[in-house]
């Protein structure tokens, strides 16, 4: 069996700034680009936690708060909040720091879904995660919750089976 990890040996961060080629004509970064930098950022997260090749299962509850202007510098931290069998469910945060003062304000999160695979693209098993603090057992909790709406709606998993999301309405 593999071995529990703590989220923090998850953490990833990855600091970007905004350039003229990455925005749309309002001058705003394109939230496709903004899409793939979170991708990469989880699936380092990801890889972190099980050192396997690791795939984007899922992207969601992603949360576009505010627009990222041109010239902004973008700080994207992301960690692995709960893994399953071969799959890891990575929260990541996105922040603007101002240049002039290095404050930073939230500006988006979003939840990504991967799966480690194996040389041949099957799936793998993955280290649990050990949840330490209030936040990352809130996280963790939630985790399952998540998972089943998502399988449910992927048409995976019958709404019967989904004991955890049952006993939100009991």
């Amino acid at each position: 069996m593999v071995t529990s990890r703590n989220p923090k040996e998850t953490f990833a961060s990855t600091t970007r700034i905004v350039m003229p080629n990455d925005t749309n004509t309002l001058g705003n970064l394109m939230g496709g680009n903004l899409l793939n930098w979170m991708d990469v950022a989880a699936a380092i997260s990801a890889n972190r936690h099980c050192r396997r090749v690791v795939v984007t299962a899922a992207v969601n509850n992603v949360s576009f708060d505010r627009p990222i202007r041109l010239a902004d510098i973008v700080i994207i931290e992301s960690e692995v909040t709960r893994s399953f069998n071969s799959s890891m469910e990575v929260y990541l945060e996105v922040f603007i720091e101002d240049s002039a003062t290095g404050e930073r304000s939230r500006c988006n999160e979003a939840m990504y879904t991967f799966v480690a695979v194996d040389q041949l693209g099957a799936p793998i098993g993955v280290p649990e995660i050990v949840p330490v603090s209030a936040d990352e057992k809130d996280r963790f909790d939630g985790a399952l919750r998540r998972r089943q709406l998502r399988l449910i709606l992927a048409g995976k998993m019958k709404p019967s089976d989904a004991t955890e999301l049952k006993a939100l309405f009991e």
